[in-house]
């Protein structure tokens, strides 16, 4: 990806999600992001895309071993869940007193 633009996405850290594509799509189950890398274009959610590392021993980790552990998904296969509506839903930004805000295009909440 080019450095010239910074990618803006609706996803920040906290927000709770939906996977809609992928092994673990369950429309219904919101879930928390831990992490966004926009420089990649994906996100870390909450037990979505569990991988297997294996590690080997070290001062910090005398034993080694397997360890499971979640992978990021790409972002656009998550969308925002709407409280309101018990669904994901797309989300518009718009300006209120200068500050750009994030809004639910299916109930018009404002999304914190």
């Amino acid at each position: 990806m080019s450095n010239r633009f910074k990618p803006k996405f609706n996803i920040k850290k906290g927000d709770s999600v939906v996977i809609i594509a992928g092994d673990d799509k369950d429309p219904k189950k919101p879930r928390k992001v831990l992490e966004v890398f926009p420089d990649k274009s994906k996100v870390l959610v909450e037990g979505v895309n569990i991988v297997t590392k294996h590690t080997k021993p070290s001062a910090q980790n005398t034993k080694g071993g397997i360890v499971k552990i979640e992978a990021p998904v790409h972002i656009s296969n998550v969308m925002l869940w709407d409280a309101k509506e018990g669904a994901g839903s797309k989300v518009k930004r718009t300006r209120e007193n200068g500050k750009l805000i994030r809004v639910s295009k299916k109930s018009g909440e404002v999304i914190k």
